[in-house]
């Protein structure tokens, strides 16, 4: 039988208001690109780490899947994170080892408690 906390909790996740804190369970890394001019006049590029946070990450799946893939991003994850500010579609998210540009971020409900961000491995070129 389900007490009326279990209830509580089943509604507010629905309501995209709350989250088990055990899914933040990955650490990911928000880094911004950094250019510099080398002494022979060329630019440098470099990331910066801007913010290590908890993470809940997860492949997308059902329609999410389907609509990114019509963008041709098979490779695209969800990150949910508690709210913070100063997060920008021009950053980049290191998670495993592995670099995303981000395509999307959004401050679910305008409530500023979580933030839904998509993002887009960096294939490596070569």
């Amino acid at each position: 039988m389900m007490s009326s906390k279990d209830f509580l909790v089943l509604t507010e996740k629905k309501a995209g208001d709350a989250m088990e804190i055990g899914e933040l369970r990955h650490r990911i890394t928000f880094q911004k690109k950094n250019v510099t001019i080398n002494p022979n006049g060329f630019e440098i590029e470099t990331w910066e780490d801007v913010k290590t946070v908890w993470a809940a990450a997860s492949h997308l799946h059902g329609r999410e899947f389907y609509e990114a893939a019509q963008v041709q991003a098979e490779h695209t994850v969800k990150f949910t994170i508690r709210y913070i500010k100063g997060i920008e579609p021009s950053m980049v998210i290191l998670f495993n080892e592995k670099r995303y540009n981000i395509i999307a971020i959004d401050n679910i409900k305008y409530k500023n408690k979580w933030i839904e961000i998509r993002g887009q491995e960096v294939m490596p070129s070569g």
